[in-house]
């Protein structure tokens, strides 16, 4: 059976309760695939890398397996573990994916970042994630890597439900509604249940629509 590797950050995680990650939904609409989520919170393309948590990824990887990789949340980050520059040290990274995808004989697919939660006052959904995913797209085009633009696909699936129920896909809490938060939580970048499964069916489609599974 043909597998579905994915990495990435908290995002893409597996997730608890009431926080969840993309990836962790993805074998729901995915019948008969193997997905393989290893996902981890607040990694970027350098450390998830540097901590080895692709090594067992790439020891698994076979003929025909797909690689998803959706990083870039965390590479925006200050400091030096995480750090890397758009229009350097990112691609870079990026390609050590790929190549040991390829290596590998699997399939390698590179997704922009998923949108945040921040509307201007005219409705806009704002750019958050500065040159990231245009890095990655350019990269796609240069090195012949399939995309699944995350970016663009979220912020249009914002923009079609309004800044209101946008709120709904992302974890937030009321005061005094939950013992965990007693404070409430307005989360503007981590999805909940119901965020997290339509993200996970965009990918699908993708996936589907691109005749890589």
């Amino acid at each position: 059976m043909r597998t579905i590797y994915v990495i990435g950050d908290s995002t893409v995680e597996n997730g608890n309760d009431p926080y969840y990650g993309w990836g962790g939904r993805l074998a729901e609409f995915l019948p008969g695939v193997r997905v393989e989520n290893h996902a981890f919170s607040g990694r970027s393309t350098k450390s998830f890398w540097d901590e080895k948590r692709f090594e067992p990824v790439a020891a698994g990887m076979r003929q025909g397996d797909v690689l998803l990789v959706c990083f870039g949340h965390n590479d925006e980050k200050d400091d030096a573990e995480r750090h890397t520059d758009p229009a350097t040290t990112y691609p870079e990274m990026l390609m050590r994916y790929v190549n040991a995808a390829r290596i590998a004989g699997a399939v390698p697919v590179l997704c922009t970042s998923v949108s945040r939660n921040f509307f201007a006052e005219n409705g806009f959904v704002v750019y958050t994630h500065g040159a990231y995913p245009q890095a990655v797209r350019e990269l796609c085009q240069k090195e012949a890597v399939e995309l699944i633009d995350l970016e663009m696909m979220t912020r249009e699936l914002m923009k079609s439900l309004g800044a209101q129920k946008s709120c709904e896909l992302f974890v937030n809490i009321p005061p005094g509604t939950d013992d965990r938060f007693p404070d409430g939580v307005a989360d503007r970048t981590h999805y909940n249940i119901h965020g997290a499964k339509r993200v996970a069916e965009m990918v699908a489609d993708a996936l589907k629509e691109n005749r890589l599974l």
